[in-house]
């Protein structure tokens, strides 16, 4: 990079540094250091999330899904829109949670259901979130390895050091800078600063892309240019694509439902001045989403036109060319000859050029990429460990051609402010996942044990401990594990270890009065025993699993068995026997882990059912309310019907008011109704052509998108920088409780117990 873009890159950092260091002033007990004070007003929280949820995986991920899957599948993802409108509205889950006043997920369970269980989930809970979060650290040290052009060794004190894992390194060191001076405060401020200066970065990199490429001349051709059944651009034509479907789609909806709380207390949930303060936080997040996920589409658009336009075939070709023999460096390091062999077929590949309209159109199996990966898999040998290497292969091929690519692309300025979003990005995700779990595990494993009391200063050094352990965990994770499928596709069965079982636990926790610790148990087996079936599974298909069918005889036999019990979802959930990737893929185990967590829930429950539990006094509602405040009741009117709807209450301010009327007419009006039912409607009667496709994309992403871009990210910056001053300041005049530290006695919460008593007659 050049000097300047290194300025663009260095001086925002250094700032986001000396403002971690600075909050720590403002710590002055376990609250503070863990859910900010409980005092962050609605903007902090917003932008914070939003680029705490931002990362370089994610940014990785959704590039490599759209390179496969463009426009079409997506289009079907809108139906989410009312569904997270609705939630967000109504403070699904959220509001409750924040009613508990529970200082992490754990002292939840245990209040709900009983210290064991607390312990036992936990323990599932931790280690489902450092197995999934572990590759972040990897994927953003690979991503500036292959962006910046880096080596994959560099010479130290006369030695060769892998490049990778002093990047691995750096990065965790960066998100203990800003996690250890002041824990949750810290990590707010960075992160909503962060989102100040990422998104203004978002907008000229969108303007950058739509100025560099034709819409109607380069990249609608690339996007048409697919067999039946598996358009980019028809929704109504996407019957054939595998993995990233309509069935993934209706999976993730369901599972943004089921598990909108499962990791509720353990991340800023818990830091809202208010139940309605963190409602309005989820509320105003849903505005803040949509120009983050366009700049992630134009560049994968970009990518994708780059790689099969005839316009940029030497381009092209260069890209692939480096790439391939980077990843090999990498896959094959150990075997130098293997190294060579690889490298000189891939260097016989002649420079690729498709004719659109003219050459067959490209499909899932035969692409120009198709090219690469045949000759990869044959130089690599049909053995098992050659199926494992070429899978490492596949996987890093497809997730390093967005930085290989952009890295050819952007100009002088451009790079230093794409590597700025991409350190920033990469900060934000990894010190809220190390923090994250390292509450979790000192507030829900080391707290529930120890028999002695610590005092709060102890109690935050213990935090501070667990972070560097959890972060040196990381780095080992980050060396070892190998990430074989899709990024996304690992993503959700990690994740599924937890919520395979915990949906059914936390939203029966909240909402049911027949739920007990029974029930939940029966959940957490049967749900996330299914996920870890399925991870083990996919982990060892190409190199155990597949060997060992095929050495009993047994493939042909469970290929048609699976085949069988796939048969009726055809084509959108197609079990094939394959020699390299488990024919189950994670999006398929997540809703078998739904199904049979919610149902062993129902049924455990209902046997071991004895008396209703006390929510009132869960959620501190009635008689049990200790805020000191009168719970506002309003009378039910014709007039106020249409507001409950969308989940207006009697705290709502006028502007509150506007804001949720506003998001309710956009959603449903606007992005519901006109854009999805109405061209739904009009497909069915009328089926348009790629033309139309191709204009209704254009105004609605290109067009719409970036006007409401704009204006929230005007609003978003004044609503930021006045919520990080007024947190300074409440904070400054916050007075701690000692015993507000996660503890709990008879199912209530040891602040508590002095005003409440205990409640041991509730045994779950």
């Amino acid at each position: 990079m050049h000097w300047i873009d290194w300025l663009i890159v260095i001086i925002p950092v250094l700032f986001l540094l000396y403002i971690a260091l600075y909050s720590r002033k403002y710590v002055r007990g376990v609250v503070d250091y863990l859910a900010a004070g409980r005092v962050a007003g609605r903007y902090v929280l917003t932008v914070g999330d939003m680029t705490a949820g931002l990362g370089i995986i994610t940014l990785v991920a959704m590039t490599e899904q759209w390179y496969h899957v463009g426009f079409g599948v997506g289009f079907w993802q809108v139906i989410a829109i009312p569904v997270t409108v609705i939630i967000s509205l109504t403070g699904y889950c959220t509001y409750r949670f924040r009613e508990s006043k529970a200082l992490s997920n754990g002292q939840f369970l245990e209040m709900r259901y009983s210290r064991s269980f607390r312990i036992f989930a936990s323990s599932l809970r931790v280690l489902a979130e450092l197995l999934t979060n572990c590759i972040g650290p990897a994927i953003a040290a690979n991503f500036f390895i292959y962006f910046l052009g880096l080596p994959h060794t560099v010479m130290l004190f006369g030695m060769a050091i892998p490049t990778f894992t002093l990047l691995v390194g750096f990065v965790l060191v960066l998100a203990l800078i800003v996690i250890l001076p002041a824990g949750r405060i810290s990590l707010l401020i960075t992160d909503c600063i962060q989102g100040l200066f990422c998104y203004p970065v978002f907008v000229v990199i969108a303007i950058y892309i739509m100025m560099s490429f034709s819409w109607s001349e380069q990249i609608i051709p690339v996007l048409t240019d697919r067999a039946a059944g598996e358009s980019f651009l028809n929704p109504f034509d996407v019957s054939k694509l595998r993995d990233f479907n309509l069935f993934a789609v209706i999976v993730a909806i369901l599972g943004s439902i089921y598990n909108r709380s499962s990791f509720a207390g353990n991340d800023a949930s818990t830091a809202g001045r208010t139940p309605h303060e963190q409602k309005m936080a989820s509320i105003l997040g849903i505005w803040r989403i949509g120009f983050a996920t366009l700049m992630c589409m134009l560049i994968a658009m970009a990518i994708l036109t780059v790689m099969n336009h005839s316009d940029f075939s030497p381009k092209a070709h260069e890209i692939r060319q480096d790439l391939s023999a980077k990843v090999v460096a990498e896959v094959a390091e150990s075997d130098s000859a293997l190294m060579e062999t690889v490298n000189q077929d891939m260097g016989g590949i002649p420079v690729l050029t498709h004719q659109i309209g003219i050459d067959e159109p490209f499909s899932q199996g035969k692409d120009l990429d198709t090219v690469y990966m045949d000759v990869a898999k044959e130089s690599m040998g049909g053995t098992p460990e050659g199926n494992l290497r070429f899978q490492k292969f596949r996987s890093l091929y497809n997730q390093m051609m967005m930085p290989m690519g952009l890295r050819r692309m952007l100009p002088m300025g451009l790079v230093g402010m794409f590597c700025l979003v991409a350190i920033l990005l990469m900060l934000t995700t990894d010190d809220s996942r190390i923090f994250n779990a390292s509450t979790a595990i000192i507030q829900d494993l080391v707290l529930p044990l120890k028999k002695k009391e610590m005092t709060p200063e102890q109690h935050v050094r213990y935090v501070k401990t667990c972070s560097v352990l959890v972060a040196l965990f990381f780095f080992g994770g980050s060396l070892l594990f190998a990430q074989l499928d899709y990024i996304n596709m690992y993503l959700v069965i990690m994740v599924s270890i937890w919520l395979g079982g915990a949906g059914p636990v936390m939203v029966f926790g909240l909402y049911s009065r027949f739920g007990n610790t029974v029930g939940a148990y029966c959940s957490i087996f049967f749900g996330s025993g299914m996920a870890i079936f399925g991870a083990l599974m996919q982990r060892g298909w190409a190199n155990v699993v597949y060997p060992f069918l095929e050495r009993h005889g047994w493939v042909g036999g469970v290929g048609r068995f699976l085949e069988v019990v796939s048969g009726p979802f055809n084509p959108y959930v197609a079990w094939e026997m394959n020699p390299v990737k488990c024919p189950i893929n994670s999006y398929e185990f997540y809703f078998l882990c739904m199904l049979f967590g919610t149902t062993a829930y129902v049924v455990g429950s209902l046997i071991a059912y004895r008396k209703p539990f006390n929510l009132e006094r869960l959620l501190h509602r009635g008689k049990y309310n200790t805020d000191g405040v009168a719970e506002i009741k309003s009378k039910w009117t014709w007039k106020s019907t249409w507001g409950k709807l969308i989940g207006i209450t009697p705290d709502y301010t006028r502007g509150d008011k506007i804001i949720a009327w506003a998001l309710a007419i956009y959603s449903f009006g606007y992005q519901l109704g006109l854009c999805f039912f109405m061209v739904v409607v009009w497909n069915i009667i009328h089926p348009w052509p790629d033309a139309w496709w191709s204009n209704y994309y254009f105004i609605v992403y290109f067009v719409v998108t970036p006007i409401i871009g704009i204006i929230t990210t005007v609003w978003f910056f004044f609503g930021g920088i006045r919520d990080i001053r007024q947190l300074f300041r409440d904070l400054a005049k916050r007075v701690d409780n000692p015993l507000d530290d996660g503890r709990v006695e008879g199912h209530v919460a040891l602040s508590d117990v002095a005003v409440l008593g205990k409640n041991e007659d509730e045994k779950g």
